[in-house]
């Protein structure tokens, strides 16, 4: 059985943390989903379409890795797409905290789905989409903290 795992997440927009964990998470997947949530309550800075063509920049050229969007509860589109790993980075012991209760949540109404947590490397973990859209909106240089294909006009 082919072994897909769903990346989730906003990627509002995409760090070098995310591309760290989806990087290093190609060896343990067949596959890997990074799915774009829509959430029509959240504001974005980016487009759905922007952050989509980023993600697809970023891993040109990987057959492994396709990238979607979905809207709904991640369990429901992990089924849709016969995956049944969710795949998390973990920065710090808060993240480790709030993705347990999701993890845990998701385990009860999808026992079949399994959450697999991948440590950011140490230098990444800093770095979240919330303190780029910060540096972004105050002219500051987010190099160092997006892939290359970030680009802000």
């Amino acid at each position: 059985m082919e072994k897909i795992a769903i990346f989730p997440g906003s990627f509002d927009p995409i760090t070098l943390g995310h591309v760290s964990v989806v990087t290093r998470a190609l060896s343990l997947f067949d596959r890997i989903i990074i799915a774009i949530g829509v959430n029509v309550e959240k504001k974005h800075m980016f487009s759905i379409e922007q952050r989509r063509q980023w993600i697809e920049e970023c891993f040109q050229g990987e057959s492994k890795i396709s990238v979607e969007t979905y809207q709904g509860l991640t369990i429901d589109f992990c089924k849709q797409k016969g995956a049944r790993y969710i795949l998390r980075g973990l920065r710090t012991a808060a993240d480790f905290e709030f993705e347990r209760g999701i993890g845990q949540v998701n385990r009860k109404l999808a026992p079949d789905i399994e959450s697999v947590f991948l440590l950011t490397e140490a230098y990444l973990t800093p770095i979240t989409s919330s303190i780029v859209r910060d540096v972004i909106r105050h002219g500051g240089d987010i190099s160092g903290m997006v892939p290359d294909v970030v680009k802000i006009p």
